[in-house]
Formats: structure tokens, sequence, C-alpha cells
């Protein structure tokens, strides 16, 4: 069965990668407050939807936990990991399977690490990796820039925040349509 095209809702989980203080704070601050924005934005949205929502913190231990922007908006506890991909986590992977769902829809930092190993790894395993650039940071912008080549050249789905929420809603007559459309105004 070839890769989907489009994220829908129905087969979709939302993936927010290591969003924590300290590793927040090395992003200049007006990006910073986009993709905690824009972040923030999905994962409402993913709630309106019904779609899965999973958060991860890299060794939390040291580098602190999720932004309290975001701790609000996720269902559980993030999964603490040491590795960079959030696959092969076990917490992770057992979330994946129990959802069955092909869409991995990813926002997080860093795009040039953890991002982007998550996502080629996804692919790899036959997931479908949706990575929303608007939703997605390194320290560097040249980094950035370079995990989104690299995830296009191997395949992965580059998307936006906007073309997400509405490939989620498929149609104007949702009737999440008007709430989901609110978050973007």
């Amino acid at each position: 069965m070839a890769a989907p095209l489009l994220a829908r809702a129905d087969d979709s989980l939302l993936l927010l990668v290591d969003l924590q203080d300290k590793l927040l704070a090395g992003i200049v601050r007006d990006t910073r407050q986009s993709l905690l924005q824009h972040a923030g934005i999905l994962a409402q949205a993913a709630r309106l939807l019904d779609v899965p929502v999973l958060g991860t913190e890299q060794y939390p231990e040291g580098l602190g936990t999720t932004a309290a922007a975001l701790r609000a908006h996720l269902p559980t506890a993030p999964v603490a990991k040491t590795r960079f991909s959030c696959c092969g986590v076990e917490a992770v992977d057992q979330a994946f399977a129990a959802e069955q769902r092909r869409c991995v829809v990813i926002a997080g930092v860093e795009a040039h690490i953890c991002v982007l190993q998550t996502a080629l790894h996804l692919l790899e395993q036959g997931y479908a990796p949706f990575v929303v650039e608007d939703a997605v940071a390194s320290r560097s912008p040249a980094h950035k820039r370079n995990a989104l080549a690299r995830l296009r050249q191997a395949g992965v789905i580059v998307s936006n925040l906007e073309s997400v929420l509405f490939e989620w809603l498929g149609d104007a007559r949702h009737p999440a349509f008007k709430a989901v459309s609110a978050l973007i105004r």
C-alpha cells in the first residue's frame, strides 16, 4: 500500500519532539515563540479531531521538562528518552503500535538531530512522517534548512501548520471546522 500523501485525522498521530525549555533556550526568540505557538495549535487541533498526541523529552534529568505552554496540551506525561530518534524507545514504539496510525505528524527540536532521525526511522519502518516545517527548529537556521532538504530528498513529506490542519479537516463542513479555523486566526 502506498504511503498517504495527505494527512488524514483518522490515520494520524501527532508527535511533539523534545520541546523542552533548555533546548528551546538556544533558539532565536522569535523562532522559539512561533514554534511553541504552532506546536500548541497542532496539539489543540489534534484534541478537537481525536488525533492522538505523544510528547517526548530528551534526557529530562539534564535538559529539563517540556515547556509549560505545551504541557497542558499533552494528554499523558512526555516519554523520557536518551536516544536521539524517538524510534527504538520502548514506550514510543508501544504507543505507535497501539494507535495503528500510519501518518506521524512531527513538530519539535532539533530539526537536524532528533526530528530528522525520528522521521527517517519512521520512513524506514513504513510510516508516513509529515514534518511540519513551521513547527520545527534548530539552534542554527542552516542546520534546519539542511535537515529539511535531507528529509525531502529521502521522501519525507515536509508540510506546514495550515496544510496539516486543513488536511485533517478535509472539508469545510467538518463539525470542528470553525473551532480549528479559529486556532489560526
